[in-house]
């Protein structure tokens, strides 16, 4: 009986003990520590800080003049600025235009490669296109009107000037989610001839870098740096939650906004607070923080003291833990590492903790668990992944026929009318046609091969609407044999004819261009034709996230197949005004 309660109560015990015997010295150092060195602040401590913040200092400072150097760089070049300039001339050809944004593209670009320390650069415009290096989005920058964002009234207010800005998330790159921070400098690009305001500079250095070198300094245990403004806003700061708050504790913003001193000292809730600035190139400051106990060289006394308490504690907690603590606690932890992997979706993990107490039973019903989980998991899993491949199945069994029956009704009124000739052409056009879709099997094809089957699709629709429909591919041979769902590209096609180029009664100019990159493929299918109204193509966006009638089986399938095989990062993004119609896919292959 006197064994099954150890058994069953000696770990709390334990538990007990080592929090006691930990307690007694800490408590007992802590105050003898704070009483004999709270005002003990050694002259090599301080000017350890101060080195520390100087040579921190000068590293911002460098960073900070890097991308004010590439901004005048930017501001200073002529040929952007007349690039900037030719943007809204209308008689400027589609060569030229093309010409000029490869060549601002590939600018910044050399400029990002040039600097470990730019993480990006813009040239932005309120009407127009706007410049971007790297993966900067049009997309995304339209989302914002020009006069809500804070940094542009400012650009205007200092003429030409660099205007700083807190550390942020990048706005306007990126197809996914914002997630990388960046230090904006921001100034207005300026018309040489009458020094009118004709776009926005931005220069981006690299967040991430900047939080890198602040959380290297180190002030005792927890000392912190971070970087304000003149009027004592937080511009800089690892903690992301205080950026572009005031400073909160009023004896630190006196310090730091109107005293000189680059040492201080201060009390923030009953704590005594070393404090250390230095002032940075562009106008801001560096500032330091750390309790003093925190810096304070203990006393000779103290560390006899602290030394021989900590070596027979220890000597004591360790012979108990290691002997008794682990016999308790490993089949727990072994258990809790097993749960971990589960709760991170590996249901295949197994424990085999084999005790015959309580711990040896939860792991037995645990395995049960999983394995029952997983096997459920699996279940519904495969069930959603065949109720989507029947639901494609049944919408491509809908167009095939829908297509079939316009071409034989084309065809029925050629040879009513006697157009013999077109009807015999027609006939050929819908053979070839059905010969490259019969010869499909399995449900992907090659970018290739759909494409082929566009070709024979578009002749087949140049009889029916008496209309010429040039059909323009740039891609690699690469990309050619990427895999995609057969007649992924088809109806998007088809939309562009019968949608955009039919009611101009003109030639008709379809591009595809498809291009790889690190996780994927892009794709994008541009026509000449009407373009969709604001209204259709809102209700467009709207119903295909909700698989609504309205959008149409064909775009219906161009949706679903990529939900369905591609990760939740892939996109459709359609583009339309009056000149045309741009539809892009983003497809990224589930991991």
């Amino acid at each position: 009986m006197v064994k099954n309660i150890v058994n069953n109560r000696f770990a709390t015990k334990v538990v007990i003990v080592i929090l006691i015997v930990s307690l007694i010295p800490t408590i007992f150092n802590s105050i003898f520590f704070y009483v004999t060195s709270s005002n003990v602040v050694k002259d090599n401590v301080r000017a350890s800080s101060l080195q520390i913040a100087r040579q921190a200092a000068d590293s911002l400072s460098f960073i900070f003049s890097v991308g004010s150097d590439t901004s005048n760089l930017i501001y200073s070049n002529e040929s952007i600025q007349e690039i900037v300039e030719q943007d809204l001339n209308e008689q400027l050809s589609y060569v030229e235009r093309q010409e000029n944004n490869d060549y601002l593209d590939s600018l910044l670009n050399s400029n990002i490669y040039s600097s470990s320390f730019v993480r990006m650069i813009y040239v932005l415009k309120e009407t127009g296109k706007s410049w971007g290096s790297g993966t900067f989005s049009e997309h995304k920058l339209s989302k914002y009107e020009f006069e809500d964002l804070s940094w542009v009234s400012k650009a205007r207010e200092q003429d030409g000037k660099l205007v700083w800005e807190r550390l942020q998330l990048d706005r306007f790159s990126g197809a996914g989610e914002r997630t990388e921070y960046v230090l904006p400098i921001t100034r207005t690009m300026k018309d040489f001839d009458d020094l009118s305001n004709i776009a926005y500079i931005q220069v981006y250095l690299d967040g991430n870098s900047i939080l890198e070198k602040i959380n290297k300094l180190k002030l005792g245990e927890t000392g912190r740096f971070f970087v304000v403004n003149r009027q004592g806003k937080v511009m800089i700061d690892p903690d992301i939650d205080k950026i572009n708050q005031e400073i909160s504790n009023p004896s630190l913003y006196e310090h730091v906004v109107k005293n000189n001193d680059i040492e201080f000292e201060y009390k923030e809730e009953g704590t005594a607070i070393y404090g250390v600035k230095q002032h940075l190139s562009n106008g801001w400051t560096l500032v330091g923080v750390v309790p003093i106990h925190e810096i304070t060289n203990e006393l000779t006394k103290i560390q006899h003291i602290s030394i021989l308490t900590s070596i027979l504690l220890g000597i004591f907690i360790i012979v108990i833990g290691i002997i008794v603590s682990n016999r308790v606690t490993k089949p727990i932890k072994v258990l809790t590492n097993q749960m971990k992997l589960v709760g991170a979706g590996d249901f295949r993990a197994k424990t085999s903790v084999a005790t015959s107490d309580e711990i040896g039973m939860m792991s037995q019903q645990f395995n049960v668990m999983t394995q029952q989980v997983e096997r459920l998991l699996e279940q519904v899993k495969q069930e959603q992944i065949q109720k989507k491949e029947a639901d494609l199945r049944a919408v491509k069994h809908r167009i095939n026929p829908h297509f079939l029956f316009n071409s034989l009704s084309t065809i029925k009124w050629l040879v009513k009318f006697k157009q013999y000739d077109r009807a015999n052409s027609a006939l050929v056009a819908l053979t070839r046609l059905l010969e490259a879709n019969m010869g499909k099997k399995g449900t992907f094809v090659t970018i290739e091969d759909e494409i082929d089957f566009i070709q024979k699709f578009i002749e087949l629709l140049e009889i029916r609407y008496e209309q010429t429909f040039h059909l323009k591919v740039n891609m690699s041979g690469e990309v050619a044999g990427y895999l995609i769902p057969q007649m992924l590209l088809q109806p998007i096609v088809e939309n562009a004819i019968f949608h955009g180029i039919v009611p101009t009664g003109k030639q008709g100019e379809i591009e595809i261009s498809a291009r790889q990159f690190a996780d994927g493929i892009e794709i994008v299918v541009y026509d000449n034709g009407i373009g969709i109204k604001e209204e259709r193509l809102a209700q467009i966006q709207q119903d295909s996230a909700t698989s609504k009638s309205f959008v149409g089986i064909g775009l219906l399938h161009v949706f679903d197949s990529i939900n369905l095989y591609y990760s939740t990062d892939s996109s459709v993004d359609i583009y339309s005004n009056s000149g045309g119609t741009v539809v892009k896919l983003i497809l990224i292959p589930k991991k």
